[in-house]
């Protein structure tokens, strides 16, 4: 992912070997000239005796993987006489058959991870070991031992890693809480980074909750103790010696630290470990339902004081809330018993919760607060349920087309079966009022709004044909709104909202 010039980049070591300097900063004096006690002013006066008590716990991953075997005939280019490349393409062709596939080749990669376990469970990030075809542990004494993958997760980037410690005694560190870290407290990271194991840099706590968009459940540790490539799946560690977090990622322009690092914070990293511990798998608590952000315009057409929470902007069939208890339109601000700030929050809470367990969700329906019990289901079992089915080409237009009107930009026409034909909406959208066409530089064309979907309610209320879409807008005027929350209907039924500005 891109940062203008910036990269995001797993902290995973491959191939070439370098230095990195750890770069250490302090400041004497506060903005306005106050002074800083000697403490905040220095910092920890040594880390070494946690460093000496912890290096241990912590190894070197190394795999390997076969690539190459390509069926591709790639012919030796023609060069010009006395070309620099020559020589490189004649040592990259005589290495394999004339005019043949490349032979396939081992490449080999470094991570890092740690001892949770004495009984040989070690923990490292899923990009460190995905797709290896070896996975070796080494320790900071220089012993090796093969490794077994009992677990792996895409989604949080997570993986368990089994070995048979024989004789060798093993020292196992502990998870902390954090959720109690604040921004500038002290952290130490110990890893591998560009294949020099055993190394320690220190820093603090940047930032907390950081979403780099790197998956469904970001919830990131930010860092400026250094990190590199090499570290991923080393551990983030607390003054006390207890791991808060899980070294994964970096933003560089070079592939080096720049004092921007993220981990995968303790509190979520357990459950996933514990399950993939019992399991081999995760086993996330499922809702069945799509979520979208509230926005300051859809708060004010709830009449909700704030944007806070997450608008349910369809339920899915066959999912765990489908009989009713959570409708589309809803805004959860409460999932069993903790507060929904943002739509982020919520998947990473559901997900966490046991299967099968009675939850209390908090909704705000049409300005209303309502408490409801739901049962989640598994969301592993249930992914398929929550895909639309792909749109299909659209076919000719229909000759006999009903009366439309023109509304904020937008052609709209009675859903009927004509129109269904023209537009080839799905049966899943059973009423409502189509968008027939929508002008350019519209309210509508600036608020997304396509062709061929269909309003199915405005301020909460169910339209069906055009003349109540104008009657639904007149009595938001009356009541003097100033924005009419639209849920639409893609041609597949899934739904989304938008607001229109009517004043």
């Amino acid at each position: 992912m891109a940062f203008d010039t910036m990269v995001l980049k797993p902290a995973r070591m491959a191939g070439v070997f370098a230095l990195s300097l750890a770069i250490t900063a302090g400041a004497a004096v506060l903005p306005g000239g106050m002074a800083m006690n000697a403490r905040a002013q220095e910092g920890p006066a040594s880390v070494a005796d946690l460093s000496a008590r912890l290096i241990d716990s912590v190894v070197n991953i190394s795999t390997s993987q076969t690539v190459g075997g390509d069926d591709r005939n790639v012919p030796r280019p023609q060069l010009p006489e006395g070309s620099p490349f020559q020589e490189f393409f004649d040592e990259f062709f005589d290495q394999q058959p004339e005019g043949g596939p490349p032979r396939s080749r081992q490449v080999q990669s470094l991570g890092s991870g740690f001892v949770i376990d004495a009984e040989g469970i070690i923990i490292t990030n899923n990009h460190v070991i995905e797709d290896a075809d070896e996975v070796s542990v080494n320790f900071n004494d220089g012993t090796k031992i093969e490794a077994e993958i009992i677990g792996r997760d895409q989604k949080t980037d997570i993986a368990v890693l089994r070995i048979d410690p024989g004789d060798k005694e093993l020292k196992a560190v502990s998870f902390g809480d954090s959720e109690t870290a604040r921004v500038g407290d002290w952290v130490l990271a110990i890893g591998n980074p560009f294949g020099l194991g055993g190394t320690v840099t220190l820093g603090i706590v940047s930032a907390i909750g950081r979403d780099i968009n790197s998956g469904p459940y970001d919830n990131f540790i930010q860092t400026d103790a250094a990190i590199n490539r090499g570290n991923s799946g080393g551990p983030l560690f607390n003054m006390q010696g207890e791991v808060i977090g899980i070294n994964t990622a970096i933003i560089s322009p070079s592939g080096g630290s720049i004092g921007i690092g993220f981990s995968v914070p303790a509190e979520l990293a357990r459950n996933v470990i514990d399950q993939l511990i019992e399991f081999g798998e995760t086993r996330r608590g499922w809702l069945g339902v799509r979520i979208q952000t509230v926005t300051d315009e859809i708060a004010e057409s709830l009449g909700m004081d704030r944007a806070d929470g997450a608008l349910v902007a369809g339920v899915i069939k066959g999912g765990p809330v489908d009989d009713g208890s959570i409708e589309p339109g809803d805004v959860i601000i409460e999932f069993n018993g903790r507060p929904i700030a943002t739509t982020r929050e919520l998947p990473r809470i559901v997900a966490d919760t046991p299967v099968g367990q009675e939850v209390d969700v908090v909704v705000i329906r049409k300005g209303e607060r309502k408490t409801v019990k739901v049962t989640l289901g598994r969301l592993e079992d249930s992914e398929e349920l929550a895909m639309a089915p792909d749109a299909t080409d659209d076919e000719d237009q229909a000759a006999d087309m009903p009366a439309t009107i023109e509304m904020f930009g937008m052609t709209l026409a009675e859903l009927d079966e004509t129109v269904r034909e023209a537009q080839d909406i799905d049966e899943s959208v059973e009423r409502g009022v189509v968008v027939m066409d929508v002008a350019p530089d519209s309210a509508a064309a600036e608020k997304g709004i396509q062709p061929g979907e269909t309003i199915v309610e405005i301020a909460q209320e169910v339209v069906s044909t055009p003349q109540e879409v104008v009657e639904a807008i007149d009595k938001l005027e009356a009541d003097d709104r100033r924005n009419a929350l639209l849920m639409l209907a893609a041609k597949t039924g899934e739904l989304r909202f938008v607001t229109i500005r009517i004043d």
